[in-house]
């Protein structure tokens, strides 16, 4: 094992730098994880435009990798050995909170960096802060003794299990937060890798009707989106809003969906006006993922009159990880389809571009792969 550890650093807007950092020397209730795959989202593309912090971040918030080291007391505590491959968490919680106990980890307040300057978060965390490896865009990445680690079983690729993190917030987000389940009628706005998988986790729950919306550049993902379960899709932006609900209301009898989950993050106020009408007469459930600075107008009387239960979807729990990993390993679904692009460490930036759409490619999920030389 090296002396150093090569890392693609962001270092200002839109700039990334390759840099080398010190092995770390590791305390008996840390390990060291050889990172093989660190996806990357459209989160990434927001925070590399537009970075929330001056100092120096190596990115890479969704990692898999194996145990490249570990002290006694960690492999103690986490039930893992070296050699053995993980799917690490973003969040470094406290471990003693309320929302810790619970799993929540993404509620701790030791990992929220918008309220505690000195989170802990793979991704976000500034590289300043020793041992710096605070992020899977490198070779390897530190893990303390609240390091959130799940045992990726055997038969599942690094590559596959990459998708643990997109897949546990369908989970999350579809399930727990939604109520999605067995008999549903459930409409996906946005056929990205959160939507695509939102169906997966909808079908699998037992949703008898899945409708994905999309636009003319989504042609490929809505197409696969029916082999992952959908049983209609709409361009929306061929059709228009009001051909939409239209054909909504034509597939549902005119009864409407109970359950919508909005994946367009941020795509304006329409998806979630279209989802309001959608919905069923009484006691529908909306659900929200992403930011939106402003919404005039808003129909707060349209929601009241409709009885709709508004939610907003923000990361995920480690039950949902759980059975995220559970379900990759199942291979019910074609899963790996979702994982369309991978990157070597030196093309961090083309990578993120990527995903950002400033390449005009069919993107769904990229890998970046610290140990690969170039882009596939």
């Amino acid at each position: 094992m090296g002396e150093h550890v090569l890392a693609a650093v962001r270092t200002g807007p839109g700039r990334t730098e390759l840099r080398e950092f010190p092995m770390p020397e590791l305390p008996d209730d840390g390990a060291l994880l050889k990172v093989e795959v660190a996806g990357i989202c459209g989160t990434d593309v927001k925070m590399y435009a537009k970075p929330p912090f001056t100092a120096p971040v190596i990115m890479g918030h969704e990692n898999v990798g194996v145990i490249a080291r570990a002290g006694r007391a960690f492999t103690q505590r986490h039930g893992v050995t070296e050699g053995e491959r993980v799917f690490v968490e973003h969040y470094v919680p406290c471990m003693a909170c309320e929302w810790c106990h619970r799993g929540e980890y993404r509620h701790c307040e030791a990992t929220d960096w918008r309220t505690n300057p000195d989170a802990r978060r793979y991704g976000y965390t500034s590289a300043e802060h020793p041992p710096h490896l605070w992020g899977g865009f490198a070779q390897y990445m530190f893990l303390p003794w609240n390091a959130v680690v799940h045992t990726v079983p055997a038969g599942v690729t690094a590559e596959l299990a990459g998708i643990a993190t997109p897949m546990s917030n369908g989970i999350e987000w579809a399930l727990f937060e939604a109520g999605a389940g067995y008999d549903s009628a459930v409409l996906i706005q946005g056929p990205g890798q959160q939507g695509l998988s939102q169906v997966v986790a909808c079908r699998q729950a037992g949703a008898s009707l899945i409708i994905v919306t999309g636009t003319a550049r989504d042609a490929a993902r809505l197409e696969l989106a029916r082999r992952l379960g959908a049983d209609h899709v709409i361009d929306v932006q061929t059709a228009g809003t009001a051909g939409a609900l239209q054909r909504i209301r034509e597939i549902t009898g005119g009864a409407g969906v109970d359950i919508v989950l909005d994946c367009t993050a941020g795509a304006g106020t329409a998806p979630v006006l279209l989802g309001i009408d959608a919905l069923r007469r009484r006691g529908g459930t909306l659900l929200i993922q992403g930011e939106m600075a402003t919404f005039p107008d808003f129909p707060v009387r349209k929601l009241t009159e409709k009885a709709i239960t508004v939610k907003s979807a923000r990361g995920h729990s480690y039950r949902a990880c759980e059975l995220a990993i559970a379900q990759l390993a199942s291979g019910r679904f074609p899963l790996g389809l979702l994982a369309t692009h991978s990157f070597g460490l030196a093309d961090a930036d083309r990578a993120i571009r990527t995903v950002g759409g400033e390449r005009g490619e069919d993107v769904i999920h990229v890998s970046l792969l610290p140990w690969k030389d170039g882009p596939a």
